[in-house]
Order: C-alpha cells, then structure tokens, then sequence
C-alpha cells in the first residue's frame, strides 16, 4: 500500500468540499462534513498535520462517493 499523503486540516477540508462534501456543523475544534449518508469529521488544531487514520478516512470517503476517483487537488 503506498503511503499516505501529509495534510493539514485546511488541505483536507480543500479536497471533501471539491468533491462535493457539504459542512454540516462544528463542534469545538472539529467540523463535521457529509455526502449522501457519508459523513466525515475532521479535527482543526492549529495547522497540525493530521493523524494517517483520519487521512485515510477522508481519502476513503472521497472515494466511496466519487465513484472511486480522487479530484486531483
């Protein structure tokens, strides 16, 4: 499996909302984004890089709802 990229929370919030995530809410420092019935939390600390699991679930939820294709970003 090739590695995961490196993204900030900003990086990340860029990539859902190009592919269609609508931000639901925030709570704290996390925003909450959904698509469909997938729904995507993403913790904002302070221009932090975020953890390789929560890259992965938003990698993976951009897949499941696009068909398979990341938009390139």
């Amino acid at each position: 499996m090739p590695k995961l990229p490196r993204l900030t929370a900003p990086e990340a919030e860029a990539m859902l909302l190009k592919a269609g995530f609508a931000r639901l809410r925030s709570k704290g420092s996390h925003r909450i984004y959904a698509k469909g019935l997938r729904r995507v939390v993403v913790p904002f600390h302070g221009g932090a890089t975020l953890h390789p699991k929560t890259v992965k679930q938003v990698l993976e939820a951009i897949e499941e709802t696009s068909g398979g294709q990341i938009p390139p970003g």
